[in-house]
């Protein structure tokens, strides 16, 4: 009877655990949604800009209509092809909106996640990420990868290709 008792009591004990478990949880997901939201707002606040397949034909190149390249977009551009796992996107990514901030209205920056959009990366070549693809209103887009060793380097590189390469 003893023996039936401490069982009762551990599983009882183990059952208000487990509840408090999932009232932590709930407290989680509340957390979780407002991040979510935060992240929204944020993304609002952007000076970057996330493409689609659809919306890249749109803005970039619809090249699925055209063998030649043909821009379409209003303001040279530059797009950051990247994933979320990988650490040196992640370093470049703040930066391309530093970069963004400080050239709006003379160039837009658009990034294509290759992890969603695994048919742009294929078109364009992307074998490695980060890849930048540099589109000026007038001639030929360049292609660049990686980054510099340091934010300075990465962000030097990145304005000399908008000064040199889009803004000529």
């Amino acid at each position: 009877m003893k023996k039936l008792f401490l069982l009762m009591l551990i599983a009882s004990l183990g059952f208000t655990q487990a509840c408090q478990g999932n009232e932590k949880s709930s407290s989680d997901d509340s957390q979780k949604e407002e991040m979510t939201d935060k992240k929204v707002n944020d993304d609002d606040k952007k000076a970057t800009i996330t493409l689609n397949k659809e919306e890249f034909k749109e803005k970039v190149m619809d090249y699925e209509a055209n063998e030649e390249w043909k821009f379409e977009g209003d303001l040279p551009c530059i797009v950051d092809f990247y994933a979320d796992w990988c650490a040196p996107c992640r370093v470049a990514s703040p930066i391309l909106e530093e970069v963004a901030q400080e050239y709006k209205g003379k160039i837009n920056v658009y990034k294509v996640d290759i992890q969603k959009d695994k048919e742009l990366a294929t078109v364009f070549g992307v074998q490695g990420i980060p890849a930048f693809l540099f589109c000026p209103k007038e001639g030929e887009p360049q292609m660049s990868s990686g980054i510099g060793r340091t934010n300075e380097e990465t962000k030097a590189m990145f304005k000399q290709a908008v000064e040199e390469i889009l803004l000529k």
